[in-house]
């Protein structure tokens, strides 16, 4: 019996792009007794790994939270392992307002000692007394009630890029940082405001709602279905969206947009953006916002000292980050001297520029490809692009599609190709090979061999 992944994420992200199936992304949780965790663990694994289902999720003895992506087609059969436990039935699926493909591309579930770390003592406190629901139509009347405090209980790095208008946007790392600051920062008010509280998903305010009411505060309300859940009751029922930018979500699309405003910049020039990366030195992986010139001009790194290392010897780069906390760690790090125009606390409301719209890329391509490679830089003047080849020969004479949530998909039939300063007819694995692009490509960019 399999319980655990077997693939790599590269080896993944190849057969998703070869089987062509439109992928859905989605999220849910529910709080409840789980008496084995470790077992509801590996069930779920078993039932959701025959479904092709990838995800992120945390199960504990008090419920279960979860990320994940699932093929269109398996959608319904993926509803019924969860309507086979009395708590998950009619549960509520959070499905994404911007699909993609990649996603995840792993199906990664952790038995944790809670599902949301929240640094609280569950015992203290009835934690079933939770706040009033609020639809988004409900959320939006009591937002414009002058006797409501809106409070956002993400993170710096998420807020930056969107929040609703009016909210306080704690300048904190950790949903547990936020509770006593907010306690604490609103003490006065306990009964004679409405204190609204939103999150991503809606998994965070169940907790927090239920620590305030025990607190003292007589008004507590909170979004159903956080910010994704009202931005797709926005288009249901045609309503003003009174959040502006967009929405941070952790996996691989690091963001989904709500509205078109652009309220961040460039961490590292100052431009309007929104986009996220994290930094491209292992040693490092630090999360910030990049413009996409930055992003050319700095190759995915934060600063020229990372920019320097990843163009070390692997050994060399690997001695300079041992002992280094890195991996689970790359969300929690959002700040650096390094981030000129890094904004955090107290945000602004006003759009700095309006987001192009982006290419629908990862809808069911008509043509059967396999993956080469990835992009590796682009010289602009010269018009010229650089990729690695990291699976199957490339030839002189070959119909490629370079793809990436930017650059859309783009055809082109290679007539030169130049290795190694030299050129040639054909350009084998581990290749770097440089051709002409008569479009700007990134780094997030990857390139298929269309096959006949």
């Amino acid at each position: 019996m399999q319980l655990y992944n077997t693939l790599s994420a590269e080896e993944r992200a190849i057969m998703i792009d070869d089987a062509g199936q439109q992928r859905l992304t989605l999220s849910f949780y529910a709080y409840a007794k789980i008496q084995d965790p470790k077992k509801f663990r590996d069930d779920l694994f078993v039932a959701w790994n025959a479904l092709d289902a990838l995800g992120r999720i945390y199960v504990a003895n008090e419920g279960i939270n979860a990320q994940m992506s699932v093929p269109a087609e398996n959608f319904e059969a993926f509803r019924e392992t969860l309507e086979a436990y009395d708590f998950m039935k009619g549960l509520r699926l959070n499905v994404a307002v911007e699909h993609d493909d990649h996603s995840f591309l792993k199906l990664t579930i952790k038995v944790r000692h809670k599902i949301v770390a929240d640094g609280l003592n569950d015992d203290t406190f009835d934690v079933t007394n939770i706040g009033v629901h609020l639809k988004a139509k409900e959320f939006n009347e009591i937002l414009d009630d002058p006797n409501t405090i809106v409070v956002d209980f993400r993170n710096h790095y998420e807020s930056e890029v969107g929040h609703f208008k009016g909210a306080i946007t704690p300048d904190v790392e950790t949903f547990r940082e936020s509770l006593p600051i907010i306690n604490e920062q609103l003490q006065n008010h306990k009964e004679d405001k409405n204190l609204v509280m939103y999150c991503t998903g809606g998994i965070r305010c169940e907790k927090a709602s239920a620590y305030f009411k025990h607190q003292g505060f007589k008004n507590v309300y909170q979004l159903e279905g956080g910010i994704i859940n009202y931005a797709k009751q926005l288009k249901e029922e045609g309503l003003e969206s009174k959040f502006i930018g967009k929405n941070f979500v952790f996996d691989n699309r690091l963001g989904e947009r709500i509205t078109d405003d652009i309220i961040s910049q460039c961490h590292q020039c100052g431009k309007p953006c929104d986009n996220h990366t994290n930094c491209e030195n292992d040693g490092c992986h630090l999360l910030f916002i990049q413009c996409d010139d930055c992003k050319a001009a700095m190759e995915n790194c934060c600063s020229t000292e990372c920019l320097d290392i990843i163009h070390m010897p692997l050994v060399d780069q690997v001695r300079l980050r041992t002992g280094k906390q890195v991996g689970n760690k790359v969300f929690r790090k959002g700040k650096s001297e390094n981030l000129k125009f890094k904004h955090s606390g107290e945000l602004p409301e006003t759009a700095l520029a309006t987001a192009q719209k982006p290419a629908d890329i990862r809808q069911k391509i008509k043509v059967k490809k396999v993956l080469l490679g990835k992009a590796e830089h682009y010289y602009v003047k010269a018009q010229v692009g650089q990729f690695t080849v990291e699976n199957h020969e490339l030839n002189v004479g070959d119909k490629i599609l370079i793809s990436g949530p930017t650059t859309g998909d783009q055809e082109l039939v290679l007539d030169k190709i130049i290795v190694d300063g030299v050129e040639t007819q054909s350009a084998k694995i581990g290749d770097k090979v440089t051709f002409e692009v008569p479009f700007r490509i990134r780094l997030s960019d990857k390139v298929y061999k269309i096959l006949d």
